[in-house]
């Protein structure tokens, strides 16, 4: 039962995040990108050139073609993108919508600083979105598909296709300032990106010295779903046996962590350190 409270709740935060980040990525769009007449990377990029070339608001052309990749991609991959994904498209393609409706002119008069500012909130909405397991659809599932069949990887196929979208937009202007500030963004978010999931990766090594270890471990283990280790030890001082409960989680788990020793053991001994790498269940995996 717990571990289903666990569960739901380990979710919902999943999707607050997941419709934060889209939040913040629409308004990087509409707020700075779009007025800016800058264009950006993947889908919205594509969607931003076709709403300067007719006026078609980006929104309806995000869920368009994002319909579109997804209708293919059914055929082509089946039902692998998850629901996270359609519901990242159909909120994306909803607040990208709303706020150009509000939104007509930049929040920032100055271009360049439109191209960095878009670019930190894009990337870090992105961040967020991708570190919750979530996913906007667009380009992502292009290059899904062109792998099946390709021997590329999926990371060199994206950077291909966004440089060949944000390089289209010379087109619109017939200039090369154009194409430099959307390659400005575009190098800015995936900088944000990488910091925001990196980030979320951190792992924390807590070793706790108790007088209640029993307590502590059914703590951890039933109530915050968290493994730990019990090591058998001597006392250098008292020369007693005691235990040592030494556990690995998430740095963003740390906090909850350490209330729930301070509730158990208020003169519990506690070290924490940074780890650089966890692998197995529950956190990285090992790539070959």
């Amino acid at each position: 039962m717990a571990t289903q409270k666990i569960s739901l709740s380990e979710n919902i935060r999943s999707y607050l995040i997941i419709t934060i980040g889209l939040l913040i990525g629409s308004l990087a769009w509409t707020g700075f990108i779009i007025p800016s007449g800058i264009v950006g990377s993947g889908v919205s990029g594509i969607a931003t050139m076709i709403y300067f070339v007719t006026g078609i608001k980006v929104g309806y052309s995000v869920f368009l073609i994002n319909t579109v990749f997804l209708l293919i991609s059914l055929r082509v991959l089946g039902f692998s993108f998850g629901i996270k994904t359609l519901y990242g498209i159909t909120v994306i393609s909803f607040f990208l919508w709303l706020f150009q409706s509000i939104i007509t002119e930049p929040l920032v008069s100055d271009r360049f600083m439109c191209a960095i500012i878009g670019g930190i909130m894009a990337g870090a909405g992105a961040g967020m979105i991708l570190s919750r397991g979530g996913s906007t659809g667009g380009t992502d599932i292009l290059a899904m598909m062109i792998n099946k069949y390709k021997n590329y990887s999926p990371g060199q196929l994206l950077l291909t296709i966004d440089v060949i979208i944000i390089s289209s937009s010379y087109f619109l202007e017939n200039s090369i300032e154009q194409v430099v500030y959307g390659f400005v963004t575009m190098g800015v978010s995936a900088y944000c990106v990488d910091m925001i999931i990196e980030g979320s990766k951190q792992s924390v090594q807590i070793i706790i010295f108790t007088q209640k270890p029993e307590l502590i471990r059914k703590e951890a283990i039933y109530n915050l779903d968290q493994g730990l280790t019990v090591i058998n030890a001597t006392g250098g001082y008292s020369n007693e046996d005691v235990k040592i409960l030494m556990l690995l989680a998430k740095k963003r788990d740390s906090q909850t962590i350490l209330n729930m020793i301070k509730h158990v053991d208020p003169d519990a001994f506690i070290s924490m350190g940074s780890v650089m790498g966890v692998y197995g269940q529950g956190f990285d995996k090992i790539k070959s």
